[in-house]
């Protein structure tokens, strides 16, 4: 199921360029320095894939903890519909609600920190930047975190989340290039595809728990990321 991660994180970073897009190309990077331009593009992925990386270790651990309970075909379909519920219930449902409001603090010093660091090209600045950016809401970020539950291991959600980030980094840097690649008209035609996607994968997850016996999809022993026993022989 690794592999959905980087899947949905190339679909997803079409998403990315409307949400984040901004900050990439806002990026306080050398126009006339190629070199240390794209020296300076991987450090802002660098602190990005931190970001995801911590995540998805404490989203990982509670994968663990579930995984340990003995609940882990529950966990996986649970896991499934509630990436198909994120991706196909509408954000003003969800905005209705005011989720965010409890953390509204946070993400406000978060914005805060992202202003002042775009004032210096320096390393340590860029790398701040991008983890800071990691941090920020994001849907998309939230249905890959479920993916991280289910891999039932603190280090295999370290690497969903990193799979996932890695999947965005091309388009993301795309845009500190050329920011008018994608027409309007273009990025809501792939916008329409991500749910689709994001719906499959769900699927996918569902059928996993389901444990109907089809190789790759749907395998009986669920034991997938983690062995309770070694096997001996």
């Amino acid at each position: 199921m690794l592999y959905t991660a980087f899947l949905f994180g190339l679909i997803s970073s079409f998403h990315c360029v409307g949400m984040c897009g901004p900050i990439a190309m806002m990026l306080p990077v050398e126009r006339n320095n190629p070199a240390k331009k794209v020296i300076q593009i991987i450090t802002y992925h660098l602190g990005r894939l931190t970001a995801y990386g911590s995540i998805g270790l404490l989203f990982g651990l509670l994968g663990k903890g579930l995984f340990l309970a003995g609940i882990q075909q529950q966990l996986s379909i649970f896991i499934g519909a509630a990436m198909i519920l994120v991706i196909v219930i509408p954000e003003k449902i969800f905005a209705k609600y005011n989720f965010s409001k409890p953390v509204y603090c946070w993400i406000s010093k978060i914005k805060q920190n992202l202003g002042s660091h775009f004032k210096n090209k320096s390393f340590k600045s860029l790398f701040i930047i991008g983890l800071l950016n990691g941090f920020l809401p994001c849907g998309m970020v939230y249905v890959a975190l479920f993916g991280a539950i289910a891999m039932q291991s603190a280090g295999f959600g370290v690497l969903y989340m990193l799979l996932f980030g890695l999947g965005t980094v091309p388009l993301m840097s795309l845009v500190v290039y050329v920011n008018s690649f994608l027409t309007i008209s273009i990025r809501n035609r792939i916008q329409k595809v991500i749910p689709y996607v994001g719906v499959a994968i769900g699927v996918l997850f569902i059928l996993r728990g389901l444990g109907l016996g089809i190789p790759y999809v749907s395998p009986s022993n669920m034991s997938l990321f983690i062995q309770e026993k070694a096997n001996c022989h």
